[in-house]
């Protein structure tokens, strides 16, 4: 006995008499009344950040395709004979788009998006006008290269930004119109590119997109605006950001905890208590290195795990491929059947601009409305799946274009004809862009950008590559066998696609790691 309370007075001297008491505290948003979560952001605010953001994704795609009218120009006077190295002039800025979305997308979920989309856009401007000053071919391709990794931030954050603020049910029309902009920046960049062929040099090309992105980047400094706390230095602007907002749920939260953090500190009844503040997006293991390869890893394990955004990935792929195999080939239709000059032939992209604009909008009319018709009948649920009606739409009508506009084209009917069945190729493509785009939002909601990483390198390769083997296409085929090939091909892919993402997509996504599950 006597023992036994020696022992215990030993352990008791070695025991801290005064062991500090621990807490931890979850930071998450305090309800709808939050009005630092994006979600609860006025929608005038909503509607600035996707305005903003459209525009970024508006003159990259533009800048792609407006050299695309100048390439035999620029051919001729760096003495390029090959038809697949000039139209490398024109596709090897979208080859940037495969690769820059890998790395800037999971980036944005570390450092938020405004850093990422603003940083990577002054990477671009920079290359941009270096294309105006190339002295050679090669010196030109690298530097489209190099610009297109910097404008390939929109497409890789821009949906992820309209997944932070916008509802499900209010997401359809801002990403119609935020799909439209990546798309309609190819019809005016070449229509415009074409009577800078005609009037003027090629290098006028970049110093016009530069002059309207530097304005576009102005324009996202000030319209952006979150804060009024005023900033007196670069460096401030640069650490701070304040006025760029960050709409990615986990980094607003950070921030949030590090001012719970600081005012704990500051508090003198907190004094000798240890507090772990940490997020609800937190895990145990929050060290840097893990969260660093966790993102950069998360779309290729996105795109190798997830069945979902494999099929979803090589469809968009090839209704990609078709429409930038058009963007490069207008040109040669236009002046080879109907003896156009570059300029009147540049007025032909019209046409995608009317399929593309119009069906857009009656698809932003009803996307939403069908989705939360769906969702009543669903009990309340919604479900990604919901958006499936307008991609059925957009697969019917994509090869019935490309038929037309191959045989009308192959026939020399009058040109109006061919017009028409390149609206209605701009129209299908559209609607199922944007279902299909607005679906990979809806399943990885927090990791939208990741998979719409994952998604977009497919894609991206294909409109690099589709526009490379056109030419020969045409020259041994004609636009009748060509584009015909091409039609059989979007109704063999194309018609069965809405049907399995309709019965099944619910039944794969059960299996995702990522994906919102059912």
């Amino acid at each position: 006995m006597i023992a036994d309370e020696k022992t215990n007075v030993e352990e008791d001297e070695e025991r801290p008499q005064h062991a500090p008491a621990s807490e931890t505290i979850i930071v998450d948003w305090d309800g709808p009344q939050d009005h630092e979560n994006p979600k609860m952001w006025t929608f005038r605010e909503k509607w600035a950040a996707t305005a903003i953001v459209s525009m970024f994704n508006f003159i990259s795609p533009i800048s792609s395709s407006m050299v695309a009218p100048t390439t035999d120009t620029i051919a001729q006077q760096f003495g390029v004979t090959s038809t697949v190295q000039t139209a490398m002039i024109t596709s090897i800025f979208v080859l940037a788009y495969a690769f820059g979305p890998l790395l800037l997308g999971p980036l944005s979920e570390i450092f938020g998006r405004s850093r990422i989309i603003q940083g990577a856009n002054a990477f671009y401007l920079l290359w941009n006008l270096v294309c105006s000053f190339a002295q050679s071919e090669t010196q030109l391709i690298v530097f489209r290269f190099l610009a297109g990794l910097g404008s390939s931030a929109p497409l890789a954050v821009g949906g992820g930004v309209l997944g932070d603020i916008w509802l499900p049910e209010e997401r359809g029309k801002a990403i119609s119109v935020y799909s439209l902009a990546p798309l309609l920046g190819p019809v005016i960049g070449p229509l415009t590119g074409a009577w800078i062929a005609q009037r003027s040099t090629w290098r006028w090309v970049f110093w016009s997109t530069s002059i309207v992105d530097a304005g576009i980047q102005v324009a996202g400094i000030f319209w952006l605006k979150e804060s009024t706390s005023p900033i007196f230095s670069l460096s401030d602007l640069l650490l701070t950001q304040q006025f760029f907002p960050i709409a990615y749920a986990p980094v607003l939260l950070e921030r949030k905890a590090q001012r719970i953090r600081k005012s704990l500190a500051d508090d003198p009844e907190k004094a000798g208590v240890n507090v772990d503040v940490r997020t609800v997006y937190d895990g145990d293991d929050r060290t840097w290195k893990k969260i660093f390869s966790k993102a950069l890893t998360r779309p290729f394990m996105i795109f190798t795990r997830e069945p979902i955004a494999q099929v979803i990935g090589f469809y968009i792929a090839f209704v990609y491929g078709v429409f930038y195999l058009f963007l490069t080939t207008i040109p040669l239709v236009f002046s080879r059947v109907y003896n156009q000059s570059p300029g009147i032939a540049g007025l032909n992209y019209i046409a995608l601009g009317v399929g593309l604009s119009s069906a857009s909008q009656v698809n932003a009319r009803y996307m939403d409305k069908i989705y939360i018709y769906l969702k009543k009948k669903n009990g309340g649920v919604g479900e990604p799946e919901f958006r499936v009606p307008s991609m059925a739409l957009g697969a019917f009508i994509l090869p019935i274009g490309l038929f037309m506009t191959g045989w009308a084209a192959e026939k020399a009917v009058h040109w109006i004809v061919t017009d028409i069945g390149m609206t209605f190729v701009a129209a299908g493509m559209i609607l199922c862009f944007q279902s299909m785009q607005t679906y990979v939002v809806d399943c990885f909601t927090l990791h939208a950008a990741s998979a719409l990483a994952a998604v977009s390198c497919l894609r991206s390769l294909a409109g690099f590559g589709f526009p490379l083997f056109a030419p020969t296409m045409y020259d041994h085929l004609g636009f009748g066998v060509g584009d015909s090939i091409l039609g059989a091909v979007a109704i063999l892919i194309g018609w069965p696609a809405p049907i399995i993402f309709w019965k099944y997509g619910k039944t794969i996504r059960k299996a995702s790691k990522y994906a919102k599950k059912p």
